[in-house]
């Protein structure tokens, strides 16, 4: 294997699946069974899930909800999915923790980065929850936090599409898709992969992100095997 730690991130998008909003249940479970898939190679995973499916932070804000209490009312929602797919693991066999930023000990464990990184030694999924406990950051920001907190080897981004492309391969046929693309160019042609915090915390740090279609399967092992798939976001190419 390539990857021996990895961060994965999910959208709370892919967790709604076709319905829009809320958990789709078969969606789920078919993310869970790919994260388990992962563990039984020996890999150590952490995840990043985000709250979009549920309450979107920015969004609240821009319908003229404070934006620090609409990001709160996301981080809340990032809660709500971390403990489904905490559930649909350990209906697995998976051993799994929540860590949130925020403190709710009823529900899950403050985030502390050594514990989480023992977590991982001990051969548990750890699912990051809360984003990073602050407004005003998203949960890619607290991908790349955290990611590097925990000194994982690769960011595997999962999406709808099979890397990144010029533009939406969902409405142009003629997108273009890159195999590889440097920091610079991403923050440079303002491509959306992440956000700009992200990116740069992501550059600083030479942490690479890998941008691939979960939903394909087979695709998740073929990342931390080190196949060529998707695409690459890092320092320098080549």
């Amino acid at each position: 294997m390539k990857y021996k730690r990895v961060l994965l991130k999910l959208s709370g998008e892919a967790l709604a699946g076709n319905q829009g909003f809320g958990i789709d249940g078969e969606m789920i479970s078919k993310i869970a069974e790919e994260i388990v898939d992962l563990h039984k190679m020996g890999v150590e995973v952490a995840v990043v899930v985000g709250g979009g499916n549920i309450h979107r932070g920015l969004a609240g804000a821009i319908n003229g909800m404070d934006r620090s209490t609409s990001d709160y009312m996301g981080m809340m929602a990032t809660v709500i999915n971390g403990l489904a797919l905490q559930d649909h693991l350990e209906k697995r066999g998976v051993y799994t923790r929540v860590l949130s930023a925020i403190e709710m000990k009823e529900v899950a464990e403050l985030y502390i980065r050594r514990r989480a990184i023992r977590h991982l030694e001990k051969g548990r999924v750890v699912i990051f929850a809360a984003g990073t406990g602050n407004p005003y950051f998203t949960t890619d920001t607290t991908a790349a936090l955290r990611a590097n907190e925990i000194h994982a080897e690769v960011i595997m981004k999962a999406t709808k599409v099979d890397g990144i492309y010029d533009k939406d391969p969902l409405k142009f046929p003629d997108a273009v898709k890159y195999n590889e693309l440097s920091y610079i160019d991403v923050l440079k042609q303002g491509i959306t992969v992440m956000d700009s915090t992200a990116i740069s915390l992501c550059m600083d740090n030479s942490m690479d992100i890998i941008v691939f279609n979960m939903f394909e399967s087979g695709n998740i092992q073929k990342v931390v095997e080190g196949a060529k798939i998707g695409t690459i976001v890092r320092n320098k190419k080549g």
